[in-house]
C-alpha cells in the first residue's frame, strides 16, 4: 500500500477512473468481508475513513476467521486479542468462527457468551483448549449446526452434551492429528453420537477405532445422513449388509483406505503399544482475562491513506 492513488482508484466500463471510496457501502461489505479476520483489522480498515465505517458495521463480521497461516502462535495475545475485537464488532450477530491455533477456554466461552446464534464452530489445532472449556461453551449455542474440534481431546459424555445442547446439529467434524494402527475396538464415540445426534448429514471420523457395530448404529439412528468419512478407521470391515447399507444410504462415503491429500490436518503416525489412556493431557496455556482491557484494534482516528485524519487513538 505504497500509494494511496494506486489502492483507491477503480476503472469505470467507460475508462474513467473512480474513488473505491465511491462505491455503496454493501458493495465495499461484501467485498471486504471476504478477507480474514486479521487483514481487515490490521490493513483494510485502514485504507480509507469509508472503508473504516464498512469495518466498523456488526454485519461485517458475521464470520470470524483466524487463519491458520499464522503459524502456532497460541502465545501471541495480539491474536487473541483481534479475535475479541472482532467479537465485540459482531454486536451478537456472529454466525460463524473459524479459529486456528490461539484457541483457549477463556476465548472460547468469550465468544459463546457473546454469540448465542452461532451456527458454525471450527477450532483447528486449538491445543490450549480442554474438553471442559468446549463442553462450558457449547451449552450457551443451541443454534449451532456445524462443529469441528479435535478428536483426541473427547470422551463420551462429551458427545452427549453436543447432542443434548445441539438440537440442530447437521455436522460433526472430530478430526485427528495422531494415529496409530488400532490394536483394540472402541464404539463408544460412535454409539454416543447415534444416541443424540439423529439430523447429522455430514460425519467426519477419521482415526476413529469404531467397528462395524458403531457403523451400523450411526446409519440406523441418523435417517438424514448423507456424507461419512471413515477413513484410517481400519476397524471397520464392512461384513454382512454393511457395505449395502452404506451404498444404499450414503451418497458421499470416504473408506478406511482413502486418500487422504485433501486432509486440512497434518497427522503424525505412530506404532506403538495402545492402551485407553494412550492420549495424554498436555499442560495447557490459559490468557488471563483481564489481559484484554487495552485493545490496539479499536480505531476510531486515522491515520489512513486517504488522509482522512491523522491522529491515531488507542
Amino acid at each position: 500500500m505504497a500509494s494511496s492513488s494506486m489502492t483507491t482508484r477503480v476503472m469505470k466500463e467507460d475508462g474513467e477512473c473512480r474513488s473505491w471510496a465511491e462505491l455503496p457501502s454493501e458493495l465495499t461489505l461484501s467485498i471486504l468481508s471476504r478477507l480474514d479476520t486479521i487483514d481487515i483489522l490490521e490493513n483494510a480498515q485502514k485504507v480509507c475513513t469509508s472503508w473504516h465505517r464498512v469495518c466498523k458495521d456488526p454485519a461485517m463480521w458475521r464470520k470470524i476467521v483466524i487463519p491458520r497461516d499464522i503459524g502456532d502462535l497460541v502465545y501471541d495475545l495480539k491474536y487473541v486479542a483481534m479475535c475479541r475485537h472482532a467479537v465485540d464488532r459482531s454486536q451478537g450477530g456472529l454466525v460463524e468462527i473459524d479459529i486456528w491455533y490461539i484457541g483457549t477456554d477463556s476465548l472460547l466461552n468469550y465468544i459463546a457468551d457473546s454469540s448465542s446464534s452461532l451456527r458454525r464452530l471450527r477450532l483447528g489445532v486449538c491445543s490450549s483448549v480442554t474438553t471442559d472449556g468446549i463442553i462450558e461453551a457449547l451449552v450457551k449455542l443451541p443454534s449451532l449446526e456445524e462443529l469441528e474440534v479435535p478428536r483426541c481431546r473427547l470422551m463420551v459424555d462429551f458427545l452427549k452434551v453436543v447432542g443434548q445442547s445441539c438440537p440442530n446439529l447437521k455436522t460433526l467434524k472430530l478430526y485427528c492429528e495422531a494415529f496409530m494402527r488400532p490394536r483394540f475396538v472402541y464404539d463408544d464415540f460412535a454409539l454416543a453420537i447415534a444416541e443424540t445426534m439423529p439430523g447429522l448429514q455430514f460425519l467426519q471420523l477419521v482415526g476413529d477405532l469404531l467397528s462395524d457395530i458403531g457403523v451400523s448404529a450411526i446409519l440406523d439412528n441418523c435417517p438424514n445422513l448423507e456424507h461419512l468419512d471413515l477413513r484410517l478407521c481400519f476397524n471397520i470391515k464392512f461384513a454382512g449388509d454393511l457395505e449395502k447399507q452404506c451404498s444404499e444410504r450414503i451418497k458421499v462415503l470416504r473408506r478406511p483406505e482413502d486418500s487422504f491429500h485433501d486432509y486440512p490436518y497434518e497427522i503424525s503416525f505412530y506404532d506403538t503399544d495402545a492402551s485407553e489412556d494412550y492420549y495424554p493431557e498436555d499442560d495447557y496455556f490459559e490468557v488471563p482475562s483481564d489481559h484484554f482491557d487495552y485493545d490496539p484494534y479499536d480505531i476510531d482516528d486515522g491515520p489512513f491513506l486517504d488522509g482522512g485524519f491523522s491522529y491515531m487513538h488507542l
